[in-house]
């Protein structure tokens, strides 16, 4: 980040507080009450404050041109940030599509292992006599 671009953050960050409105408002009342009533005569800036119209006008083109850069930086940031939730969804995507493959995988071998199971229960059932009842002596 340059120099420029971190002093329009600050700037942004400055201008768009409730300290700087609070500020901007008491620099015009002290401005208008200063020309106005303090100095009267000898004002520098006598009513309509042309001078104080030519500072704000200044302060407007400046203010435009510092939320502008920020605004870009923010556009770069945030398109940064997108790319990067673009690829860790693409990540994410083939780790789950490889994870889904395993699991399908571990069910077939599961349902082939429960066949077997079923196979052996029903061979060891014909062997014995069917499970229950007791073979030997005694009987």
């Amino acid at each position: 980040m340059s120099r420029g671009e971190r002093a329009a953050d600050i700037l942004r960050n400055g201008m768009g507080s409730w300290t700087f409105v609070g500020i901007f408002v008491a620099f015009m009342v002290a401005w208008a009450v200063i020309n106005s009533y303090a100095l009267a005569a000898d004002a520098w800036d006598p009513y309509p404050y042309i001078l104080l119209n030519l500072f704000l006008s200044m302060l407007a083109g400046l203010q435009g041109a510092i939320l502008l850069i920020a605004a870009k930086r923010q556009d770069a940031i945030a398109a940064a940030m997108a790319r990067h939730d673009y690829e860790t969804d693409v990540q994410s995507e083939s780790e789950i599509e490889r994870l889904t493959a395993i699991n399908n995988e571990q069910l077939e071998l599961l349902n082939e292992l429960r066949s077997m199971l079923l196979r052996a229960e029903a061979l060891a059932g014909r062997d014995d006599g069917g499970p229950g009842r007791a073979t030997g002596a005694g009987t």
